[in-house]
C-alpha cells in the first residue's frame, strides 16, 4: 500500500550534465504528477540552487530525476546518503557501476549476461586492428554518458579515429563496440517486476539522441509483439542484469534481440527519462499504471542505504 506521507518532497531536475535539457522535461513531469497527486513537491535544481538548501529548506525525501553524470553517477546520491534525505533510485555503488558502461560488462561478462564484443580505445590505439577484431560497421561511444551522446557508427575503418575523438570529449574512457543487428528493446524495472518490454522501431540507423528525443518517426511498441516465453526469458534475464549491479527502486535495461533469438545487454539506466517519448512510462501504461501512479510508486520506494 503507497503511503502519501512523504513529507515535503524536492523533485531533483536539470543538473549540470550534456542530459540537461531532458532531465528539465522529466523533472518537469515527475513534478506535475506529484502536484496532481497531492505531495508537497517542488522543483530543485543542483546547478542553480546550492545541495545545502535542502536541509535549510527542511526536505524530507528526494525525486531524482536528474540524467547523466552528477545525477545519475552516484555524485548525488552521496550527497544525499550523507544528509541523510531517502531519495529515489539506485544507491551510491550500483548508480557509479552502471553509469559506467565497461565496468558494467566487466561484472556482466562475470556472471555470463551476454553483451557485445568491445575494445577500449586510446588516442594511440591501433584503430585499423580494432577494426578488423570487431567488425565493420562498430559503435563507439563514451562509455560514461547517457541518451548515446558522443556516440557514432563506424561504417569504415578510416572514420574511427574521428568518432573516437568525439568520444573523448565528453569522457576519458571511450568503448568501441561490436555492432549487433536486431531489434532494440527496453525493460523497465519496478521495485523487482519487470515491465512489458517495448520494442524500438527507428527509420534512421541509431537510436539516437535526434531518435529518442526529436524525431516523430520513431514507432514504440508495447506490447512488444515478441511470444509470452521469449518475454519472460528477457525480462528474467533484464532483472538478472540489473540485480547484478545492484540496482534498486526503479531503472530500464536495453537489449538488442537478434533474428536467431539471441539477446546482447547494452547498459542499464537507472534513473530513465520521464517525458513524453519516455519507455518506462510506456511500458508502465500497458501493464495498467497510470503515470501519477507510477511516480507515486517510485517515490514510495524511496530509501536511504
Amino acid at each position: 500500500m503507497i503511503s502519501h506521507n512523504f513529507g515535503k518532497v524536492a523533485v531533483l531536475l536539470g543538473g549540470r550534465s550534456a542530459e540537461r535539457e531532458v532531465s528539465l522535461q522529466s523533472g518537469q513531469a515527475v513534478l506535475d504528477a506529484l502536484i496532481r497527486s497531492e505531495v508537497d513537491a517542488y522543483s530543485f535544481d543542483p546547478a542553480e540552487q546550492a545541495l545545502e538548501d535542502l536541509l535549510r529548506q527542511s526536505f524530507d525525501r528526494a525525486f531524482i530525476a536528474l540524467h547523466g553524470r552528477f545525477g545519475e553517477d552516484g555524485t548525488i546520491q552521496g550527497v544525499l546518503e550523507w544528509m541523510r534525505l531517502p531519495y529515489t533510485g539506485s544507491g551510491v555503488m550500483s548508480s557509479a557501476l552502471a553509469m559506467d558502461k565497461w565496468r558494467t560488462k566487466l561484472l556482466w561478462q562475470a556472471v555470463g549476461i551476454p553483451s557485445p564484443r568491445y575494445v577500449l580505445l586510446q588516442a594511440d590505439s591501433n584503430f585499423e586492428e580494432v577494426s578488423e577484431l570487431l567488425g565493420l560497421p562498430l559503435i563507439v561511444k563514451p562509455a560514461r554518458e547517457g541518451s548515446t551522446i558522443g556516440l557514432s557508427k563506424v561504417t569504415h575503418k578510416n572514420d574511427l579515429l574521428p568518432a573516437y575523438q568525439l568520444a573523448a570529449q565528453y569522457d576519458a574512457l571511450v568503448l568501441a563496440e561490436e555492432f549487433i543487428v536486431g531489434k532494440e528493446l527496453t525493460v523497465a524495472i519496478l521495485g523487482e517486476t519487470p515491465l512489458p518490454i517495448v520494442r524500438i522501431e527507428i527509420t534512421g540507423e541509431l537510436y539516437d539522441y535526434q531518435a529518442k528525443y526529436v524525431s516523430n518517426d520513431t514507432q514504440y511498441f508495447c506490447p512488444s509483439g515478441l511470444s509470452d516465453e521469449l518475454e519472460l526469458e528477457i525480462q528474467a534475464q533484464a532483472l538478472r542484469a540489473y540485480n547484478v549491479l545492484g540496482c534498486h527502486g526503479w531503472g530500464r535495461v536495453d537489449l538488442i534481440l537478434t533474428q536467431t533469438g539471441q539477446f546482447y545487454f547494452l547498459e542499464v539506466n537507472t534513473s530513465p527519462g520521464m517525458t513524453g517519448h519516455s519507455l518506462v512510462p510506456m511500458a508502465a501504461k500497458t501493464a495498467g499504471i497510470s503515470f501519477e501512479d507510477l511516480v507515486m510508486r517510485i517515490l514510495d520506494l524511496s530509501h536511504v542505504e
